[in-house]
């Protein structure tokens, strides 16, 4: 009668080559992984593709080239054909109905490519936050703060949901409201605003700028300044326009009130 030790002893000959192959066919996979993913990432660059596809294509060709390796090594160990596609169709239902989410962001990202509601490099609004578009994987899109903060969002809520997009467009309008003391001479406030919108070399003259008296308010006569410029000068022309109508306002004595409330005592 066998003992127990020449069974396992027997098993060890018998399955220890599969599982040796299997591990070093599983780690030279993996390399060889990562070395056509880097063969890919170089041939899209060269082809100058877009990068949002690239960013995509790159995540995609990672995800199914493991599959295939992993399919490989669960075949070298001796799982038989008909019972691995059985265990995978199994496990893809299981899998599928735990990770509908994921499924759910992948056509999400399949969707943002095909309609392009925005590219890697625009500025956009989302689920309550901001940044630029860094990349589009298969499953989540990468954002960037301007203050440097990495943002995740799942590509499902991207494409289910409404995204704000500042990059869209070459061009943006900038809206501005100063506001100028009740003694102020309104037709001397809008020859400066008027001028300084004029001589700025980032305000452009078409669409027209507009300028006017928005609201005569409690404590201050209020301008509308709306003005056009491309959508890459419009954090400069934001600082900088401010600042101009501040000096021109000073040096003509254009006073911008403080809140104020007349109090009347009755004896």
């Amino acid at each position: 009668m066998m003992s127990w030790m020449d069974f396992i002893k027997d098993k060890a000959l018998e399955f220890g080559p599969r599982l040796l192959g299997s591990i070093v066919l599983l780690v030279v996979g993996l390399w060889v992984i990562k070395f056509l993913v880097k063969i890919i990432d170089r041939s899209l660059e060269k082809s100058k593709t877009d990068q949002s596809l690239h960013s995509f294509i790159i995540s995609l060709s990672r995800f199914g080239l493991k599959i295939i390796l992993y399919i490989t090594v669960a075949a070298t160990l001796g799982v038989k054909e008909t019972s691995l596609i059985t265990a995978l169709g199994a496990a893809g239902l299981a899998i599928g109905l735990a990770l509908q989410g994921s499924l759910a962001n992948f056509a999400g990202g399949v969707l943002i490519l095909a309609f392009r509601p925005f590219n890697v490099g625009d500025y956009i609004e989302a689920q309550g936050v901001g940044g630029t578009v860094k990349e589009i994987q298969i499953l989540y899109t990468v954002l960037l703060t301007s203050d440097n903060k990495k943002i995740v969002i799942p590509n499902g809520e991207l494409s289910n949901h409404s995204v704000v997009n500042y990059s869209a467009q070459d061009t943006r309008r900038l809206d501005f409201v100063f506001g100028v003391s009740y003694n102020s001479d309104i037709l001397k406030v809008k020859e400066i605003l008027t001028n300084i919108a004029k001589n700025h070399p980032m305000v452009l003259t078409e669409p027209a700028w507009v300028i006017g008296v928005s609201e005569l308010g409690n404590n201050a006569i209020n301008f509308d300044v709306k003005l056009w410029c491309k959508s890459t000068d419009y954090w400069n022309l934001y600082y900088d326009f401010r600042e101009k109508v501040k000096l021109e306002f000073d040096k003509e004595n254009i006073t911008i009130p403080y809140p104020q409330m007349d109090v009347h005592i009755h004896q």
